[in-house]
C-alpha cells in the first residue's frame, strides 16, 4: 500500500514537473528569429540614434557626460564614460554596430549577447535623459537571452558544432524571459485599475487625441471614438489576465499572442513611443512553440511551398561560417565548469530577482535592519545583475489627457523677443498643427519630458544645461546674441468633444526654468501676453 502511494505520488510529481516544463519550453528556431530580431533592432537604434549624434552624445552637445554621470546610477556601467572624444564615441557606435551583426548570424552567440547587453546598457547610461520603456524592456530581456542557446539554430555555431540541434529548452532561463513579458503586462494592467478613464474605456480615444506624439493612423482612427474604447477597454482585460499566456501551450498559446502582436503593431502606427511596439513583439516571439513551427510547415505545403526549400537556404549558412574562424575547447571538464557557472550565476539572478519583487515595496526594515533603507539593498542587488524591474508605468495609472508644446522666449542684446525652440518671432500659439513635429526624432520628445521634469526636480540640471547650449550656439549659428532664455511648455486640455478640435481646448503656459546667458545678466521671467493663451 505504502509502496503504491509513493508510486503515486511520484507519477504525479512527474505528471506537474513534465507541465510546467511544457509552459516553458520555447523552441530553438524561435530563439532564432528572437536573436536576428535583436540584432536588427540594435542596428536600427544606433542609426535612429546618429541622426542626434553631436546633440546628444557628445560633450558639444546638451547631455555632456558630467551631466549624464549625475543622471545615472550609482555605479553605472558605461563603456561611453571612459572617452569624451567624439571620434572614439563614434567608433564605440561602429563596434556595437559589428557585435549586432555577430549577433545576427550567431557567431559565439553568447559572447554577442553578453557584449551586446553591455553595449546596450553603456548607451542608456551614456544619456539617460533620452530612454524609455522600450530601452528598458529590451536590456532585461537581452540579459535573460544571456542563459539561452540563441546560436542553436539557424548560425555560424550550429553549423560549426556539427551535431543536431537541440530542438527546444526549458528551464530557469526559458521560464524568466517568459515571466519578464507577462510581468510587464500584469504590472501595468494593475496600475491602470486605478483609473477610470482605462476601465471606462475612455482612456484609448483620449490618447488617440494626443498630437504631440500621435502620427499616420492616428487622426483617421479618432473618427471612431467608439470602437476605440472598445478596443481600450479590450487591451485593458488582455493586460489584467495575461498570466493565462503561460499557462495554456500550442495553438491555444497563439490564439493568446497574436492579439497581443496586433495590439503592438497598432501601437506602432498611431502612437510615437519609440521602439517599444517592436520590442514588444520580440518578446511576445518568444511564446511561439513547436506546434506553431509544425503548422507553418503544414501550411506551406497547402500552398504548394516544400519547407525544406527554406531550410535548405537556411543550411547556406554553411558557406558562410566558413569565413568565420572555429575557436572552441574540447576539454570536457572546462565545459562542465562553464556551464556550472552559467547555472550558479541564473540561480543567484533569479534568487535576487524574486527578493526584489516580493520585497521591493515591503516597510521600513522588513527586509534588513532598521537603519537601512530596504529599497535602496535590493535595487542595490538588482542594478549589479541588471535585472532591476521598473514600475511599468505605460499611459498609467492614469493617460495623459492634455497636448503639450514648447516656447523658448529668449530676449536678444537688442531688446527683441524672439522662440529660440521653434525659431520664429515671439509667439505662444502652436508651432505646428500636428505637435508631433515639434520632434525630429522620438527620443528628442523623451529629451523634452526629462527637460521639463527638471525643471520641478533637484538634482537634474538638464534646463540649466539646454539654456547654456542655446545661449552659446544662437549667436554662432544666427548671429544674434541672446542675455535671457525661458523655458515654457504650453497644456492643451483634451476632452472627447475636442479631441478633434484643439482650436476649442484651454491652454496654459507653465514655466520651466528662467535663465539668464551670461554672468552679467539676472535672471528675468519673460511671461506670455494675456490675450496670447
Amino acid at each position: 500500500m505504502t509502496s503504491e502511494l509513493s508510486l503515486r505520488r511520484l507519477d504525479l510529481a512527474t505528471r506537474v514537473r513534465e507541465g510546467v516544463a511544457d509552459r516553458v519550453r520555447i523552441d530553438t528556431r524561435t530563439l532564432a528569429v528572437f536573436r536576428v530580431f535583436a540584432g536588427i533592432l540594435v542596428l536600427a537604434d544606433l542609426v535612429a540614434r546618429s541622426r542626434n549624434f553631436s546633440y546628444f552624445y557628445t560633450n558639444d552637445g546638451v547631455v555632456p557626460q558630467s551631466l549624464a554621470h549625475d543622471l545615472s546610477s550609482s555605479g553605472a556601467f558605461s563603456v561611453f564614460h571612459y572617452t569624451t572624444d567624439p571620434t572614439v564615441i563614434a567608433a564605440l557606435f561602429v563596434v556595437q554596430a559589428l557585435i549586432a551583426v555577430q549577433l545576427i548570424v550567431g557567431y559565439k552567440t553568447r559572447i554577442a549577447t553578453i557584449l551586446t547587453f553591455l553595449f546596450v546598457v553603456s548607451l542608456d547610461h551614456h544619456n539617460p535623459l533620452v530612454t524609455s520603456y522600450a530601452d528598458i524592456l529590451f536590456r532585461l530581456l537581452l540579459f535573460w537571452a544571456i542563459f539561452l542557446p540563441l546560436g542553436e539554430r539557424w548560425s555560424v555555431d550550429a553549423v560549426q558544432a556539427d551535431r543536431e540541434p537541440q530542438a527546444s529548452v526549458a528551464g530557469l532561463a526559458s521560464a524568466l524571459i517568459l515571466f519578464q513579458m507577462v510581468y510587464m503586462y500584469v504590472h501595468n494592467g494593475v496600475h491602470k485599475m486605478e483609473s477610470d478613464l482605462w476601465t471606462s474605456g475612455e482612456a484609448t480615444p483620449l490618447i488617440m487625441g494626443l498630437d504631440d506624439m500621435t502620427f499616420l493612423l492616428a487622426e483617421p482612427m479618432r473618427q471612431f471614438p467608439t470602437l476605440l474604447q472598445l478596443g481600450g477597454l479590450k487591451w485593458y482585460y488582455m493586460l489584467l489576465f495575461s498570466w493565462v499566456l503561460l499557462l495554456v501551450v500550442g495553438r491555444k498559446r497563439m490564439v493568446l499572442v497574436l492579439p497581443f502582436v496586433i495590439a503592438h503593431a497598432s501601437f506602432a502606427v498611431t502612437v510615437r513611443i519609440g521602439a517599444f511596439a517592436y520590442v514588444a513583439i520580440a518578446g511576445l516571439l518568444l511564446f511561439v512553440q513547436r506546434q506553431v513551427w509544425e503548422d507553418g510547415k503544414s501550411l506551406l505545403r497547402y500552398a504548394n511551398v516544400e519547407p525544406s526549400r527554406i531550410t535548405d537556404r537556411l543550411s547556406r549558412l554553411e558557406c558562410v561560417a566558413d569565413y568565420f574562424p572555429t575557436v572552441g575547447f574540447d576539454d570536457e571538464r572546462l565545459s562542465q565548469a562553464r556551464a556550472a557557472v552559467y547555472d550558479v550565476s541564473l540561480t543567484v539572478v533569479a534568487a535576487s530577482l524574486i527578493v526584489f519583487l516580493l520585497f521591493a515595496h515591503a516597510p521600513m526594515g522588513a527586509v534588513v535592519g532598521d537603519d537601512v533603507n530596504p529599497d535602496d539593498e535590493i535595487d542595490g542587488i538588482a542594478s549589479i545583475v541588471a535585472a532591476d524591474q521598473p514600475n511599468w508605468t505605460v499611459f498609467a495609472p492614469h493617460p495623459r489627457t492634455s497636448d503639450r508644446y514648447h516656447v523658448f522666449p529668449a530676449k536678444t542684446a537688442d531688446g527683441d523677443l524672439i522662440d529660440v525652440y521653434n525659431d520664429r518671432p515671439l509667439t505662444y500659439d502652436r508651432p505646428y498643427d500636428q505637435l508631433q513635429q515639434q520632434y525630429g526624432t522620438y527620443r528628442e520628445r523623451f529629451y523634452m519630458n526629462s527637460v521639463r521634469r527638471g525643471g520641478s526636480s533637484a538634482g537634474n540640471d538638464a534646463p540649466d544645461v539646454m539654456a547654456e547650449h542655446i545661449c552659446e550656439t544662437w549667436e554662432e549659428e544666427h548671429g544674434i546674441e541672446l542675455t535671457h532664455v525661458n523655458m515654457y511648455y504650453v497644456t492643451e486640455d483634451i476632452t472627447m468633444e475636442t479631441i478633434d478640435d484643439h482650436e476649442e481646448r484651454e491652454r496654459y503656459a507653465t514655466l520651466i526654468q528662467k535663465n539668464p546667458c551670461g554672468d552679467e545678466h539676472e535672471p528675468m521671467e519673460i511671461g506670455p501676453p494675456p490675450d496670447d493663451l
